[in-house]
């Protein structure tokens, strides 16, 4: 993490991340890595935004696992992840990981389809496109929450 200190504003990044999904060209997944590096790690090497393209929409265009809570959980092993096998951080990161998808199930019908959330629209559409736009603001947002928690920062 860079060596300043971050002041986190959890409903600016959630607003600024959906903002980014709706102006088009990252995908949801790519777009909560994207807005976790700019507001809590800007050192956070652009590879990851790459890293992220493969999980959009619900995991190589599925639509079997919501691309914004796999870029949060990508994120969340970014911040608090291990490297090294038997290393310390295994456990807490797991636990965050599902702090954020059990947050993203309590808040839409338990599960973390995209296809149970898209079902009837128009891929392309303008709901659609709100609809996955409000998931990517939600879990940028939770994201923010959790780190700035764990990471004892105050907005």
């Amino acid at each position: 993490m860079t060596s300043e200190p971050l002041k986190i504003d959890v409903e600016q990044i959630r607003r600024e991340a959906e903002e980014m999904y709706a102006a088009g060209g990252f995908s949801c997944s790519e777009t909560v890595v994207l807005a976790t590096m700019r507001h809590l790690d800007p050192d956070m090497p652009e590879r990851l935004v790459a890293a992220a393209t493969g999980f959009a929409m619900g995991v190589g265009r599925s639509k079997c696992l919501c691309g914004a809570v796999t870029g949060g959980v990508m994120c969340l092993g970014y911040l608090f992840g291990r490297t090294r096998p038997k290393e310390q951080g295994s456990e807490k990161c797991v636990a965050l990981a599902h702090e954020l998808q059990e947050s993203f199930r309590q808040n839409h019908q338990g599960v973390l389809c995209c296809h149970v959330y898209l079902k009837d629209m128009d891929f392309a559409g303008p709901e659609r496109k709100a609809r996955c736009g409000s998931f990517v603001g939600e879990m940028a947002a939770k994201v923010a929450e959790i780190a700035a928690r764990e990471l004892e920062i105050r907005d």
